[in-house]
C-alpha cells in the first residue's frame, strides 16, 4: 500500500523517481514529443495506479499525471485483493488533481463500514468529480449500504453509467437529469417501477439500456424516444412483468442467458422499428409482443424484424416454427442448441398450418445452427429447414469439435441435402465453443456492430 501511495504521489514527494526519469530525457522519444492533451488522455486510459506511475518516465511526463483526466479505480475490500488505489489515498488524490475526472470506479466490499460509506459520499460533492463522463459503482448491497445519491451529482455531464448489486430507494423525490447519457447499465438491481421511470425520464439521449433485476416494486415499464438498444440480461423478477410500452426508436431487444424460470413476462407493446431480437426458447420464455391491441401471431404478424435468436433442444420445431410466423420479413436466424428439459407433451405446440411461416418462401437467407452435436433431434430440426427453406444462401453448423471431410460427409447425407429446397444454399461446418450469451451481453451498448450474435 506504501509502494502504491508513493507512486501515485506528486512531483517531489515520490522517493527514487529522480534519478529513473532524468536517464530517460532522450531526443528519439517520440512520444514524448506529443502534445500534451493527447499525452493526457493516454494517462487517462490507464489504470490509475500506471497512471500515476508515469510521472517517473522523465520531467516531460511528471507535471501531465497532474492534469490528465482522472481514471480513478476505487475497491474496498478487507484484503490486498483491491485492484485499485486503496482508499486512503482517493482524499489526497481528489483534492490535488488539478485536471477533470474522466472516470470514476467504486466498488465496496462485504465489510464496509458506515464510516467509509460517509467518506465516499463526500468524495462525490468534491469538485474533482463534478464533471464525470463514466461512472461504475457497485457492490453495496453485499455490503448492507444503500446507493448513495450523491453518486448521480455528476449527471449532468456523465456519457456513461453503471450501477450494479445495490437498491434503489423506492421513491427519488428530486428529478434527476442526465442530458448527454448515452448507456445505462443497471446490473443486479433492486427498483421500482416509479425509479425506474424517474431515471429513464431524466434521460434525454439514452441509445442503449442494459436491465438485470433481481427484486421489482411493481411492474417495470420502459418508455423512452430516444432508446435504440434493450438488454435483457440474467433476470427479472419472476414476480413482475417488464413492459416495454412506448419506444418508438428500438431497434434491438437482446436477451442473453433469457432461460426457464429466469423472468417475468416481457411485453413489447410498441416498438415498431425492432429489426433484432434475441435470445429466447419459443416454448419456455415468457414474451409477448403486440400490434396495436392484439398480440402477435401468425394471423397479425411484425414485418419488422430481420434478425432473430432463439433456443431449442432439437425438440421444439414445432414451436420454433409457430414463432417464425411471427416475423414474415425474416432474414436470419441463430439456432442455439441446448441440453433437452422434459416437458408435457400434451402442451407441446403444433405448427399452425393455416398460417404457415411465410420467411421460409420468400425472406429467410441465412440459418446458423449453434452448439450442434449432430444427434438425431438436432439433425432432424435442421433437415426441416433444408428441405422447405427455399430461398436460403446459406446454413452454418458450429459445434465443439473438428470437422473433417468424413464427418461432415456423414452429416450432409443426413440433413439430405442433394434434396434441398434452395439449389444456391451453401453448408459450412465450423468449431466455434464460444458462449453467444456473453458474446451478445458484451455488445449491447456497442451499436456500430450490425450483428450482435454474429460471433468472429
Amino acid at each position: 500500500m506504501e509502494k502504491d501511495a508513493a507512486a501515485l504521489a506528486p512531483e517531489g514527494e515520490s522517493s527514487g523517481a529522480k534519478g529513473n526519469g532524468d536517464c530517460d530525457d532522450v531526443t528519439n522519444d517520440f512520444i514524448s514529443r506529443l502534445p500534451d492533451a493527447i499525452l493526457g488522455s493516454i494517462i487517462s486510459l490507464l489504470p490509475t495506479k500506471d497512471g500515476g506511475r508515469t510521472q517517473v518516465l522523465s520531467r516531460r511526463w511528471r507535471p501531465l499525471w497532474r492534469s490528465a483526466p482522472l481514471n480513478l479505480e476505487v475497491e474496498i475490500v478487507p484484503s490486498a485483493r483491491a485492484y485499485g488505489v486503496p482508499y486512503t489515498a482517493v482524499p489526497k488524490i481528489i483534492s490535488q488533481h488539478a485536471g477533470p475526472a474522466r472516470r470514476f470506479r467504486l466498488t465496496i466490499g462485504l465489510f464496509s463500514t458506515g464510516v467509509i460509506y460517509s467518506e465516499v459520499e463526500s468524495w462525490f460533492h468534491s469538485r474533482a468529480l463534478a464533471n464525470l463522463q463514466e461512472l461504475d459503482i457497485g457492490g453495496l448491497r453485499e455490503a448492507g449500504l444503500p446507493l448513495p445519491l450523491s453518486s448521480l451529482s455528476s449527471a449532468a455531464t456523465l456519457l456513461v453509467a453503471k450501477i450494479g448489486e445495490t437498491d434503489f430507494p423506492n421513491k427519488i423525490a428530486t428529478p434527476i437529469c442526465f442530458p448527454v447519457l448515452k448507456q445505462l447499465t443497471l446490473e443486479f438491481v433492486s427498483i421500482s417501477r416509479d425509479v425506474l421511470d424517474t431515471l429513464l425520464s431524466g434521460c434525454h439521449c439514452l441509445e442503449s439500456l442494459s436491465i438485470s433485476v433481481d427484486r421489482a416494486v411493481g411492474n417495470l415499464r420502459v418508455i423512452s424516444p430516444t432508446l435504440r438498444c434493450i438488454g435483457i440480461c440474467d433476470s427479472i423478477d419472476g414476480k413482475e412483468d417488464l413492459v416495454i410500452e412506448d419506444a418508438p426508436r428500438l431497434e434491438r431487444l437482446l436477451m442473453p442467458y433469457f432461460t426457464k424460470g429466469c423472468c417475468g413476462t416481457i411485453r413489447v407493446i410498441r416498438a415498431p422499428k425492432l429489426e433484432i431480437l434475441g435470445t429466447f426458447s419459443p416454448v419456455f420464455s415468457k414474451l409477448l409482443f403486440f400490434q396495436g391491441m392484439n398480440p402477435v401471431s401468425s394471423a397479425n404478424s411484425l414485418c419488422t424484424v430481420k434478425v432473430l435468436a432463439l433456443r431449442s433442444s432439437g425438440r421444439e420445431l414445432h414451436a420454433t416454427l409457430n414463432v417464425l410466423g411471427w416475423f414474415p420479413c425474416l432474414e436470419k436466424l441463430y439456432v442455439i442448441f441446448y441440453k433437452h428439459c422434459e416437458m408435457d407433451k400434451k402442451n407441446k405446440p403444433q405448427y399452425d398450418t393455416l398460417h404457415p411461416a411465410k420467411c421460409l418462401q420468400t425472406h429467410l437467407k441465412n440459418v446458423l445452427f449453434k452448439s450442434f452435436v449432430g444427434n438425431d433431434k438436432q439433425i432432424d430440426f435442421a433437415r426441416f429447414f433444408v428441405l422447405n427453406a427455399e430461398v436460403l444462401n446459406k446454413i452454418e453448423f458450429e459445434g465443439y469439435g473438428k470437422y473433417t471431410n468424413e464427418s461432415v460427409a456423414a452429416h450432409c447425407k443426413l440433413l439430405q441435402v442433394e434434396n434441398r429446397a434452395s439449389r444456391d444454399a451453401t453448408f459450412e461446418f465450423r468449431n466455434n465453443p464460444l458462449s453467444i450469451d456473453h458474446h451478445v451481453e458484451e455488445h449491447i451498448h456497442n451499436l456500430s456492430v450490425a450483428d450482435p450474435f454474429r460471433q468472429p
